[in-house]
């Protein structure tokens, strides 16, 4: 583990991404971390001749690269490693530490839809526990019942991400909520409590393929 939140790679990618959006003074987009006005927003204008709303960038992807990095070298450590719970736990209070006291310093906020290396490490720190504790408690300590509703899922994780945001996000999570909502509506049911039906509604049918898939062991793999 030694090798993997220490890792250099992971530290350029963070280390870039402070500096596109301190080092970069195009005109307009030169604040930061203000929406609508940093190098990310710039970027996006760049490539697409728009600037999305809400905030959310392209090039969140370099910081992001950081998680994914991370946790194929935090899967070595599973499989060939040792003090396996104990580097997991050290590093993820690293950064946590690194994460918050960026955003309690001022130096860095918290932002997670440029993912800033704020939002990066403190992110990651939060995965290293939840991965640590999980590790113990169903690899080491063996409690294994009732798991299998999140199996299914686990299963064919790639599989539900990339139907979520491409299928799910562009067609079917708008085409299932407006059906059920639409039908609580007849029965005067409130906005608040269709909403949140609406959302059981498509958890349950995406849940539901991966059921399928899991049935006929059809397992999508990188």
């Amino acid at each position: 583990m030694a090798g993997c939140i220490s890792n250099p790679v992971l530290h350029r990618l963070i280390l870039l991404t402070e500096g596109l959006y301190r080092l970069t003074t195009v005109h307009g987009f030169d604040h930061p971390f203000t929406d609508q006005q940093n190098f990310g927003n710039y970027v996006d204008l760049v490539l697409m001749n728009k600037i999305n709303s809400g905030g959310w960038v392209a090039i969140n992807c370099i910081p992001t690269a950081v998680h994914t990095i991370a946790g194929a070298l935090v899967g070595k450590l599973l499989l060939n490693g040792s003090r396996k719970i104990q580097m997991m736990i050290i590093w993820g209070i690293v950064c946590l530490a690194a994460g918050y006291g960026l955003d309690a310093a001022g130096v860095t906020p918290i932002i997670k839809r440029i993912a800033t290396s704020a939002f990066t490490l403190a992110s990651l720190g939060w995965c290293l526990l939840g991965l640590a504790t999980c590790y113990w408690w169903i690899d080491m300590q063996n409690h294994r019942r009732y798991l299998k509703f999140f199996t299914i899922v686990g299963m064919n994780s790639i599989f539900i991400y990339l139907f979520f945001e491409i299928v799910g996000d562009r067609w079917f999570n708008g085409y299932i909520s407006a059906i059920s909502t639409g039908l609580l509506a007849i029965i005067h049911i409130p906005l608040t409590a269709r909403l949140i039906a609406g959302s059981l509604c498509i958890f349950t049918l995406e849940w539901l393929m991966c059921y399928f898939l899991y049935r006929k062991k059809i397992f999508f793999k990188v």
